[in-house]
């Protein structure tokens, strides 16, 4: 069924100038080189219009001017950090983006013109300059996005956790270039866990006439059913668990956890696939 292939042309990774830029990239360029798409490095950097609100308006003094001329160099100094770590990465497709204020919007209009989007662990647990920026662009911006952890790889085994929701659907379907190219496919489902009634064997109907031969499993979690997800996904080998984000608001999910939260939280667990 190889007439139904579907691919990714644009994979797109936020850097800040950092260390944790070269993993970043090397983690994209994975998922890239599969699909022989670009693998589109945009520089976010501290955007100096964020800083007006709190100076007030009328006459800069000095302390501020010396603050967002501090702010300034520091990002022209991330952006040669940044386009340096791209070019060290050894793949042909590559391009490299330098942001200019207003930035979250030039990297929200990045995101929309991009297939996926990868961010490292620390962004995903809250951490690091492009904390806020993964938030955005997975809540706000619904953007599919890759949380890339050790092991990443395009063809080993991926997990899908399911629970018949909008957000795993949508996680799922967008998903399916990867579910393509995968050594297996196991469909995770915890129905105690879940007011609502579904079917996993509908899922998997739905990747078969995609080309796409998947397993069931069925787990006994009740309640929040996060880290019995993870561990399915650890035990099937996977190095890639795809779900669904933010099902519930996201304030509630903030104050109360999570099956979102506890998969970015997890350590030494699968990357991850969000689809919000």
């Amino acid at each position: 069924m190889a007439g139904l292939s579907m691919s990714w042309a644009r994979i797109m990774a936020p850097v800040a100038g950092g260390d944790a830029d070269a993993a970043l990239l090397d983690a994209a360029r994975a998922i890239a080189e599969p699909f022989e798409a670009e693998l589109a490095a945009v520089y976010a950097p501290a955007d100096v219009a964020d800083l007006m609100p709190w100076m007030g308006e009328g006459f800069m003094g000095g302390v501020q001017v010396t603050a967002v001329q501090s702010l300034k160099e520091a990002a022209a100094e991330g952006e040669r950090a940044a386009r340096a770590a791209c070019e060290a990465v050894g793949y042909g497709r590559k391009s490299f983006t330098a942001l200019s204020s207003p930035v979250w919007s030039a990297l929200s209009m990045e995101g929309r013109l991009s297939d996926v989007v990868v961010f490292d662990d620390g962004a995903a647990k809250g951490r690091g300059p492009l904390a806020e920026s993964f938030q955005q662009i997975v809540a706000d911006e619904q953007r599919p996005t890759i949380v890339a952890r050790q092991g990443l790889s395009v063809g080993g085994v991926v997990a899908v956790a399911w629970d018949g929701g909008k957000e795993a659907s949508r996680a799922a379907r967008t998903a399916l270039p990867l579910l393509q190219r995968a050594s297996r496919v196991v469909i995770l489902a915890a129905p105690a866990s879940s007011a609502r009634y579904f079917d996993p064997v509908r899922l998997q109907g739905f990747f078969q006439v995609r080309g796409i031969a998947a397993d069931v499993q069925s787990l006994s979690e009740s309640g929040d059913p996060g880290g019995g997800l993870i561990r399915a996904a650890k035990e099937a080998g996977a190095n890639l668990l795809v779900a669904g984000a933010f099902g519930h608001p996201r304030l509630q999910e903030y104050i109360f956890g999570g099956t979102t939260r506890a998969f970015m939280n997890a350590t030494e667990a699968p990357s991850l696939f969000l689809s919000h």
